[in-house]
């Protein structure tokens, strides 16, 4: 993979200018330092972080190809990794936001309940849920009469209490570049698209997107695991399943795939070993 490292504070200005975006703004969106920035642009630092690029890349929308200068003859996407992956499932909830419990804890704090108590009720019914079995009204009713409450808007406080894991969404965007991607989660419904709209999971060129509510199965039951690998197109030994709960890794590994766990408690450690488990051949 070759860098054009001299123009890279260059083209990045350029970029910058070109998105109306001044170094403080650019800075605040992409959680960079300013002196980080100004180093790039005026070529100080010629090889910054890919965690930092991939960062600037999104808010600009360029490919890392385009901000990096990558020459004609690199790598594109469509690649296989040195242990044979060509396509990168991605779990969502615990991967690339933190789980349920920061919403549980947010409706115990509201309804003077203890947290574990909201999240046995919630998990109660959240098969139901995430297989579209239930609506969210039937969903919302169900949690609240078992928590002895008038009413619940659990959307809300989910919506609210979600906090991107900022080390995966730039490992997901790094693996957009060079591999065939994917979502796979067990999700309520109408939940992917809210957290697409706030910005909470990254908008990138999925190539399938599995969503529980809508296939109708959960993970770690093995239909979805099929119907997720008819939609990728590839062998099953050439899909890579990253997860937080090891009950859907094992079943994934059942069905074929290769998988590696992600600890959202170690999010800088984890991601790093995805990355090492996609290192690229030679091109």
């Amino acid at each position: 993979m070759a860098m054009d490292e001299k123009g890279l504070g260059k083209r990045l200005q350029e970029a910058r200018r070109k998105a109306g975006l001044t170094q403080q703004e650019l800075c605040h969106q992409a959680n960079l330092s300013y002196s980080t920035l100004a180093k790039i642009e005026r070529g100080a630092i010629k090889t910054p972080s890919v965690f930092t690029v991939v960062s600037i890349a999104q808010v600009l929308h360029l490919s890392l190809d385009e901000l990096l200068g990558l020459n004609s003859g690199g790598l594109t996407r469509g690649q296989r990794s040195k242990s044979g992956v060509s396509f990168v499932f991605f779990d969502v909830n615990g991967c690339l936001v933190r789980f349920y419990q920061g919403a549980a804890a947010r409706v115990a704090n509201d309804y003077g309940l203890a947290p574990e108590q909201v999240e046995m009720a919630y998990l109660h019914f959240n098969d139901e849920i995430c297989r579209g079995t239930i609506t969210m009204e039937a969903f919302n009713e169900a949690v609240a009469g078992r928590l002895g409450i008038k009413s619940l808007d659990w959307a809300k406080y989910y919506l609210e209490a979600a906090e991107p894991l900022v080390e995966m969404h730039q490992t997901l965007a790094w693996a957009s570049e060079f591999y065939r991607i994917g979502l796979i989660t067990n999700i309520m419904p109408g939940m992917l698209d809210q957290l697409f709209a706030l910005g909470k999971i990254p908008s990138l060129p999925y190539d399938v997107i599995v969503d529980s509510s809508v296939v109708g199965a959960i993970k770690p039951e093995s239909p979805i695991f099929a119907y997720a690998a008819e939609q990728a197109g590839v062998p099953t030994d050439e899909i890579l399943l990253v997860d937080d709960t090891q009950t859907n890794l094992i079943a994934a590994e059942k069905s074929g795939w290769r998988v590696v766990w992600f600890d959202y408690a170690r999010p800088e450690e984890s991601a790093a070993h995805v990355r090492s488990v996609l290192e690229l051949t030679e091109g």
